[in-house]
């Protein structure tokens, strides 16, 4: 029998942090068990997978009985795990070698006693193929262990006293208060050859990375954005690319069917933390949202997909994988995704508002301007198309996806650079959406709602004000916002849209973008203190390591979806940007 201490069953999902290098994320859980981790990229297989219920594991975790607990190093992923057992606590030091290479991953790992001695219980378990194939290791006369399945490549160094257990590598460490003990995993497309890496240097490598990466900024809740933003540039690939999750098939609701493969770039959710890296001055975000978005815009034009993979191709279609079990409550568990084919409209009009965005902090070169033009004409060309929506549901005339497009327009038409030759135009066209918008789109009660025939709100329409496409003290956007409280909030959470048949807590979990959303627009009427309070409620919906994920089942206090959602870290950034001026007085 499997040691019960190094058993590693799937955890609440407030108790997992993250490591990243760009390339690729690991979740960490509270009994140091890497549960998740894709190797080459975001999308590939998986190389630990007990999040899903594979047999892979690599967990570190004190040999006695221990209460867990942790913290990331400002302004870092660099996840400390720390355990209280006995009279000790011992830490366990956990990164991704930042920033991450696309062929090879690095995973650090320094055992440190706090106080006391200590005895830790170390097990790493391979497998590939979405856990079919046992990735052996084997050790040579150096006590580094290596192996290689499938093209994936293994080394792992730090570990000479580790014996075979059958499923795992198995290392007992018995350390006192003031020792460390490194342990360097080395995952590769390459043959690992030379001599092991030095720990030491890796980590002074990696520390000095994120120092640089991540900027300070002046905003509400600071240790809070900074950390968002170290999470959105976790996500982000060399390319530009930032994925929206990094992890696939977490139920949003139980045996409900909606758990999905979110390990790739959406062209809305990069325009979103793009926009809010430019509100705290982050300008290298700001710079990789403008540049994908732009060479996605200047290769497909009106046929923009609305998501992509890192590398900039098309999404593989959404197919199950059988050899894994999955998260408790989801039934299968998906690779690809279909909105891969959709057509979201509101993509044209995110993009407008990044470049715009980019203009103004004299941030668009050539490129980002041919971009533009070709979101406008992808507009102007499709905006009368059905369309999937922001919430990817069925196609239909969905008003937010026109009035984002409004607002992009009239914003890049009023951007520093814009072309003179198609201001008249954009403006024009802009102008012609909202009047259908107006017509056919304005609830009796005088707010926006959904669609020609969908007279209900949604939590979406909140935006049409927020990001200028109608004037934010109109009685319509007001009307709007107040719907918005009314009928889709509860407790200071925020729902998408209410369904037909069912009441908002048992249809869904609230939506922590929303609230987010729901604090900008207050804050844009002049409810500073009703914008401070939607804000804090938002950023409470989290676990220890300060991770958000799509939803929040409010009545049981938990995380919802994949892991981490970068779209709710970039609109806590934003809010966090935004309320600043007013933090003196409010926060």
């Amino acid at each position: 029998m499997a040691d019960p201490v190094l058993q590693t069953h799937p955890h609440v999902l407030r108790e997992y942090s993250l490591l990243a290098d760009g390339e690729r994320g690991a979740l960490v859980g509270p009994r140091g068990d890497v549960a998740w981790l894709c190797f080459p990229g975001w999308d590939g297989d998986p190389v630990f997978a007990s999040l899903l219920g594979a047999a892979s594991r690599y967990a570190v975790h004190p040999a006695a009985p221990a209460v867990w607990g942790g913290y990331y190093e400002h302004g870092t992923l660099i996840w400390r795990s720390r355990w209280s057992c006995g009279g000790s606590i011992v830490e366990s030091r956990e990164a991704l070698a930042f920033p991450g290479d696309p062929r090879r991953a690095v995973l650090l790992r320094r055992i440190e006693p706090v106080r006391g001695p200590c005895r830790m219980a170390v097990a790493l378990a391979l497998r590939t193929e979405w856990g079919r194939r046992p990735l052996r290791l084997r050790r040579d006369g150096a006590g580094t262990w290596s192996g290689e399945s499938g093209g994936v490549r293994v080394r792992w160094s730090g570990a000479g006293e580790a014996r075979d257990g059958g499923e795992d590598l198995l290392l007992c460490l018995d350390l006192d208060e003031g020792d460390h003990h490194d342990l360097v995993l080395e995952i590769d497309r390459d043959p690992v050859e030379g001599p092991a890496p030095d720990p030491g240097q890796l980590w002074r490598a990696t520390e000095a990375a994120w120092r640089a990466a991540v900027p300070a900024m002046r905003t509400a809740a600071p240790r809070d954005a900074r950390h968002a933003y170290a999470v959105l540039r976790g996500l982000t690939t060399a390319g530009g690319g930032m994925v929206a999750c990094a992890t696939t098939s977490l139920p949003e609701r139980a045996s409900e069917g909606r758990d999905y493969d979110y390990r790739y770039v959406w062209i809305r959710d990069q325009c979103y933390a793009g926009e809010a890296a430019a509100a705290v001055g982050g300008w290298p975000l700001l710079d990789c949202a403008v540049r994908f978005t732009g060479e996605r815009l200047l290769a497909d034009g009106p046929h923009l997909l609305p998501a992509y993979r890192g590398d900039g191709t098309p999404l593989p279609e959404d197919e199950d994988v059988a050899a894994l079990p999955g998260y408790p409550g989801a039934p299968e568990v998906h690779c690809g995704n279909n909105a891969g084919s959709q057509f979201q409209l509101d993509a044209f009009g995110e993009a407008l508002l990044l470049l715009a965005t980019a203009a103004e902090h004299d941030r668009a070169d050539g490129q980002a301007w041919r971009a533009a033009r070709a979101a406008a004409e992808g507009i102007a060309r499709r905006w009368r198309e059905p369309d999937a929506g922001v919430w990817e549901l069925d196609q239909r005339l969905w008003a937010h996806s026109r009035l984002i497009c409004v607002a992009g327009l009239r914003r890049i038409a009023a951007a520093p650079g814009a072309p003179q030759d198609q201001v008249d135009a954009w403006r024009g066209l802009a102008g012609e959406m909202e009047g259908w918008a107006l017509q056919h789109c304005v609830h009796p009660s005088g707010r926006w709602q959904r669609n020609p025939e969908d007279e209900r709100v949604d939590a979406s329409l909140l935006l049409a004000a927020v990001r200028g496409a109608v004037p934010a003290q109109s009685p319509l956007s007001a009307a709007t916002v107040e719907a918005v409280r009314r009928e889709l909030s509860r407790e200071h959470f925020v729902y998408r849209y209410r369904h037909h048949d069912r009441d908002l807590e048992e249809a869904e979990g609230a939506f922590l973008l929303c609230g987010f959303w729901m604090s900008l627009a207050s804050l844009q009427q002049g409810d500073v203190l009703g914008a401070v309070r939607w804000f804090e409620r938002g950023r409470t919906a989290c676990g220890p390591p300060g991770l958000f994920s799509e939803e929040y089942d409010v009545r049981q206090r938990q995380l919802r979806g994949n892991l981490p959602q970068a779209f709710v870290h970039a609109l806590l950034m934003e809010c966090a940007a935004r309320l600043a001026p007013h933090a003196g007085e409010e926060l």
